[in-house]
This record gives C-alpha cells, structure tokens and sequence, in this order.
C-alpha cells in the first residue's frame, strides 16, 4: 500500500511465506485466537493441522498445529503439550478460557509448543477449515509456480487486512451468500453482529434479514460504488452495543455478482476512500476467481494423479509421491450418493452433493491421517486411507469404522454410500484394493445389502452373485424347474415361487420357512409338495437345490433396482 499524491493505491503482495504461526495469528487476529503462553515466532512454517485424538493418536506431520478438541485441564494439556514437543508440532489449540498454571508454563517453555486459545462460540470445524485455508501448500501436487502478481487462496486475508490500513477501519469478505471468506484486524472494536459473524463464519441470519428487507443487497448490486448502511434499529437490548453502520460494495466479475467487502464506518466513505475501496473491489474480485479456479485445478489434478496411482501402473508410483503419500500399507474406499428420483429430475444438485460430500470426505480423512487423500473420478469419491501396518482384518475394520463415522456426521438429503476395499500392503496394490471397494460398493448401491457401509468380505457372495448375473444372458434365467413353477404362478395367482424360496432360505426348515410366510405348516407343506410336482423337481436332489436357490437369488438380483 503507498499513497500517490492525494489518492491512496493498493499494491497487492505479490510473493507470502507459506503461513507461519504468527501470521495466523496475525490474520486471524484475537477474535478467534489468542496466546496463552508459549514461542510463537519458533516455527518456520506450519506443516498441517491435526485434530487431537488421545484414543487413537494420528499421525503428526513436522511442526503440525494440533486442535485440542476436549481439552481443558492444565494439567491434561501440559502432558500434551510435552507429547507434542517430542513429535515436533509447533502450537496447540484448546478452548478458552485457559489460565496457565507453572506446570504448563514450564512445559510449553521446555518443548517449545505454543498453547493457543479458542474463542467460546465459535466452531472446531470452521477453525479448522480457516487454518487449512491459511496453511495449504498451494505447491503440494508439484504444480508450475504461482503467477507473478497471484497470492495463494489463503492470502484473501492478506488483501482483508490492506483495506482495512487503507481504510483504517475493520473489513470483512463475504460470499454471494453472506458466508464469511476473509476479515481483517481489530474486529474487536465492532459490535456483536461482526463478532458473531467472525466465530460463525457466516452473517447472522436476523441481521441479513433485515439488510434484505431494508432493500440493502438490491443497492449494492445495484451500484459499482460502495454503499451506505445505517446502523441496524434498536433491538431493545439494554446490555448489547448498538450495531454500527457500515460501507459496502459488491465483489464483480464481468456481470457476475462474487460477494461483497463490508468496512465499519461512523459516516459515508469521502470520495477518495470510496475510490480507494471500488478499486480494492477489483483486487478482491481476482482473487475470488483465482480461488474458484484453484480449488478446480487442484481438483482435477488431484483426481488424475488419484486415478493413475489407483490403477497401480507404470506412473503409480510417481503420482502416489505427488500426491504426499508413501509406499505405505492403505485401504481404498469408495464413496457415491444415491437418489433415483432426485438423479433423474436434478441432475445439477447431484453433481453438487457430490462434490460437497467429496471435500467432506477428503477433509475427514486427512483429520484420521494427515497424507489421506481423496477425490472425485466419474461419480464415485475414492479415497486412499493410509494405515500404521498391522493385520489385513484389524486395518479393513479401523477404514469400515472411520467410515461409519464420517457418514454419522456428515449432512446429506441422499444417501451416501461407502465401500471398503481389502488391505494393501504398498502402492503395487492399491489397483485391488480399489476393485474390491467397487464390488462393496456396488452391493450397496443394488440395495440388497441393506446398510450404507460394507467391506468386501462382508457382502463378497452378494457381490459375486452380481458378477453372476452379469455373465447369464436375461433370457436363460428363469429356466427348467424354476420357469416351469414361474409360469405356474403367472397363470392362477399361485404362489409356488415364494413358497419354493423360503424353504430353501430355512434349509429345509418347514416350521421357520411357514413362519416366515404367516402359513399354517401344513398349508406351507402342500404348497411346497405342489411346487415339486409342477415344476418337476426333485429336492432331495442337492444339485435341483442349488441350481433352483442361484436361479431364485438371480431373479431377486434383477428386479431390484441396480442403482
């Protein structure tokens, strides 16, 4: 920023240092977190953030910022902070408020892991996606270097802050949908709207309410210049601040409403700050499409190198190193979302659900293991889990259960699916590992598996019962025995067929196959006499069994719908 006569000029930063942990904290400023006690300036770079698990310790990369989710204890936290020291993580994040006693002083000297303080009201998740957006690695998948003049996705708070010193005055970058991407400094000196805002990372919805029933979004898009906001009425709260009025202009690309930069001001912009700000707009707007068109790179790249590492070919190895994996012991999951009527009529909101719960996925797997990876190939998100090396049953149950979990957290209008494909030992077997999360999950998604996570050996003859069909032509199914007491049925409402199933089902058991059917035994006895006699089969035969049993479980197969 420099000043140019009587008119004040942006310059944007062309070059940042991947986020150290003073520049997080320097970003993130002192609404969200704050310094208990330790070195911030002792780590260079912050290597990844990790959730804090003290039941199943993930693994920590170089100078990791651990969130210390449950932690509140000083003495619980001094004996992490120890731990983390001897790891080499570089801070830890616990809730506030936190007063630290001589013990965790000494320890946070000694192992030289800051301990940092997490606002109360504010959201693990949202800190966490803030942190990963300020640390990301914009040079993980050995990309070309960033343009000149091009600041990576996380520096959005970088600009945040220069227009508040060109302002000198609180900003904040919202989306079209008043979600909170960026803010500057000293948002403490706003009134509880902002602050609330900060700790959601989204505009309360009674204050966007009222913006919109005042007409206050119509203006702003309505005009390329920044608009005035009058303070909000008077909510009758004796003991909050009164909210302070507001400057605001809409984010452009071309025609395209981005989002809009929002400044805390006493009174309208003058004309010099107005200009100054218009073209800070611009600045925005840049980077607000180089992010949109990062994170679709980054997506796309992602995919391709997941895909080539997944086929276990020439190119696996190099692209299992691009995407900062290891020839390490991993499972392959596979997971997609189902809704024929939705699929049909809303193909967009689909392709959208997928792709959410993609990130989801990818986002909840990299907190289990911090070199996971996930990515979208056609409609099926694959991830590659990797897993500290122990026996194939206990690493296949560990990926079904972190699984289980994601879908019991996660949010969605359909019905997610995942399949868990079998144990590889290194890279050279990742190609089965992905077959045999297919097969799972195919099972899954035919419905006859009757749950929303399975590995393969939970549903492996499910699986090869599909395979089955596939191979016999719809034509040669029903045939003999089993066609003859098909048509049988057809032609006077009989039922033989169901019948015939359920006694296999109960392996000859006339009292639980009768039960089954709400039928007296002896009306389920000469039902299942009249079956042998039309269809001309013999049951005492093993062979009549077993070619009627596959016959019936193929028919089940193709009438339901292989979603």
């Amino acid at each position: 920023m420099r000043r140019a006569g009587s008119g004040l000029v942006l310059i944007p930063v062309t070059s940042l240092p991947r986020a150290s942990l003073g520049r997080v904290l320097e970003e993130l400023g002192t609404t969200l977190l704050d310094v208990v006690c330790g070195d911030v300036e002792r780590a260079d770079d912050i290597g990844g953030v990790v959730i804090h698990d003290p039941l199943d310790e993930p693994e920590l990369p170089q100078n990791a910022l651990v969130m210390g989710v449950g932690l509140h204890d000083c003495a619980d936290i001094a004996r992490v902070v120890t731990h983390l020291g001897r790891r080499g993580a570089a801070a830890l994040v616990v809730r506030a408020p936190l007063a630290p006693d001589e013990r965790l002083l000494a320890a946070a000297r000694v192992s030289g892991v800051a301990v940092l303080s997490f606002a109360r009201g504010a959201s693990w998740t949202h800190l966490a996606g803030m942190l990963r957006t300020l640390t990301a690695d914009s040079n993980r998948y050995d990309t070309d270097a960033p343009t000149p003049g091009r600041t990576g996705s996380g520096d959005l708070f970088a600009v945040a802050n220069a227009i508040a010193a060109l302002l000198d005055a609180p900003v904040t970058i919202e989306d079209r949908n008043s979600r909170l991407l960026a803010f500057s400094s000293r948002q403490e000196e706003v009134d509880p709207s902002r602050v609330q805002t900060i700790l959601g990372r989204q505009v309360p919805e009674h204050y966007t309410r009222i913006l919109e029933e005042r007409g206050v979004f119509q203006a702003i898009y309505r005009s390329d210049r920044p608009v005035f906001v009058d303070s909000l009425p008077e909510s009758g709260d004796t003991l909050q601040p009164p909210e302070l009025p507001r400057a605001a202009i809409a984010v452009r690309a071309g025609d395209e409403i981005l989002g809009t930069i929002w400044v805390v001001v006493p009174e309208p912009l003058s004309e010099e700050r107005s200009e100054a700000l218009y073209e800070a707009s611009k600045l925005v707007a840049m980077h607000m499409v180089w992010q949109r068109a990062d994170a679709d790179m980054e997506r796309r790249l992602r995919a391709e190198l997941l895909a080539t590492a997944l086929e276990s070919g020439p190119g696996s190895r190099e692209a299992v190193r691009r995407l900062g994996l290891k020839d390490e012991p991993a499972v392959v999951l596979a997971l997609t979302v189902v809704d024929a009527a939705t699929e049909h009529r809303l193909p967009a909101r689909l392709a959208t659900e997928r792709k959410r719960l993609t990130d989801a996925f990818a986002m909840h797997l990299s907190a289990v293991h911090p070199r996971a990876t996930a990515a979208l190939i056609g409609d099926v998100a694959y991830g590659i889990l990797p897993l500290l090396p122990q026996n194939r049953q206990d690493a296949e149950e560990r990926a079904a259960w972190i699984a289980t979990e994601f879908l019991a957290r996660v949010g969605s209008r359909l019905r997610p699916l995942i399949g868990v494909g079998q144990f590889a030992a290194d890279s050279s077997a990742l190609a089965r590992s992905r077959s045999g999360a297919e097969r799972a999950l195919r099972v899954l998604r035919s419905g006859t598996a009757g749950q929303q996570v399975a590995r393969l050996d939970d549903v492996h003859v499910e699986a090869l019962l599909l395979e089955l069909a596939d191979l016999v032509p719809c034509g040669d199914i029903p045939s003999g025995a089993v066609a003859r007491i098909v048509a049988y049925d057809e032609m006077h409402q009989a039922n033989l067929v169901e019948t015939l199933r359920s006694w296999l089902d109960a392996f000859g058991d006339v009292a639980v196959a009768s039960a089954a059917m709400f039928v007296h035994p002896n009306t389920f006895r000469y039902r299942l006499r009249r079956a042998a006699e039309v269809g001309r089969i013999d049951l005492s035969d093993p062979n009549a069994r077993l070619s009627a049993m596959l016959q019936l479980r193929l028919m089940s197969i193709r009438s339901a719908p292989d979603i």
